[in-house]
């Protein structure tokens, strides 16, 4: 997953706004009407009327100057037009209105994102470490900080340390469902699903109007449905050849069991062959020698 970029405008920037602004008891009519701008603007930008947008941001600045969340949506929506028409000058004018933001609310996290994102978009990388890392350090209890820097840490390849920060902002603050949805992410980047799942699930249940997340976790069980499916085959084509093979080496140890055999037999016909036939013995010679002839006794004399 690479560093948020312009989502950052209509779903974590302009969803937060509105929904932080409504609920406000405390303003004068001026700042009333500065919220309804700042919802209609959000409303035009979400349809992709960037310029009507403009409008209604510019309108609630001058209704309230001292919103920062105006200064803000005009950044974030010059910033879009910016990148989309390939201007430098609306990517200047972006960047300026991000700064103005931030002298107004020194923690802003929206403004800082946007920020960050657009320096990186301007190869300048180096500058948007030092800035997230400058307001990590002048913050150090702040989790929307580390979660910021971890989530550019990542986007540079550079998950060992990226992962480190977003448990050591769980550790502080185990109910942040942004750190949860981060760490799942990387978790989901480096093919860990079974826990990518688990990060994801545990984020919604801290705040379920999360659509991205929720697409995450439709992503993720997705692969894990076709990593069971494939394990199956795989084990099933496994034991088949284990089948196979053993078979195979059945009918070898037969075939070699015949073959022993049959060496046995044709041993046996041979020694039989020489001998001369079973339950017989070699008839004697015949002699050589003339027999002699039968000499008749001569009488005895009388007495």
């Amino acid at each position: 997953m690479t560093y948020p970029r312009l989502q950052l405008t209509t779903r974590n920037l302009f969803a937060r706004t509105a929904c932080a602004l409504v609920f406000i008891s405390s303003m004068t009519g001026c700042r009333w009407g500065a919220i309804g701008q700042n919802a209609v603007g959000v409303r035009l930008h979400q349809q992709g009327r960037f310029a009507e947008a403009l409008q209604q941001f510019e309108a609630a600045k001058i209704a309230d100057p001292t919103n920062p969340d105006s200064f803000y949506n005009l950044a974030s929506t010059y910033h879009r037009m910016g990148v989309s028409q390939k201007d430098p000058k609306l990517i200047e004018q972006a960047e300026s209105l991000y700064h103005q933001c931030l002298d107004m609310s020194p923690n802003h996290a929206a403004c800082y994102r946007g920020l960050g994102v657009l320096l990186v978009e301007s190869n300048r990388s180096d500058k948007a470490f030092t800035l997230l890392k400058k307001w990590a350090t002048d913050n150090p209890q702040s989790s929307d900080a580390k979660i910021e820097l971890a989530k550019l840490h990542q986007e540079f390849n550079q998950t060992a340390i990226a992962s480190q920060m977003l448990d050591e902002v769980l550790a502080k603050d185990p109910n942040n469902a942004i750190a949860w949805s981060a760490r799942g992410n990387i978790r989901e980047a480096t093919g860990d699903f079974t826990q990518a799942r688990q990060n994801y699930i545990q984020s919604l249940s801290l705040n379920a109007v999360q659509p991205e997340v929720a697409q995450r976790l439709a992503s993720v069980d997705l692969r894990l449905g076709q990593q069971a499916w494939q394990n199956t085959v795989a084990a099933t084509q496994n034991s088949m050849q284990s089948t196979l093979t053993a078979t195979q080496n059945g009918l070898n140890a037969t075939q070699n069991g015949l073959k022993a055999t049959q060496g046995t037999l044709q041993a046996t016909q041979a020694a039989i062959a020489n001998s001369g036939g079973p339950g017989t013995s070699n008839p004697p010679a015949a002699s050589t020698t003339p027999p002699s002839p039968t000499q008749t006794p001569l009488p005895s004399p009388r007495r």
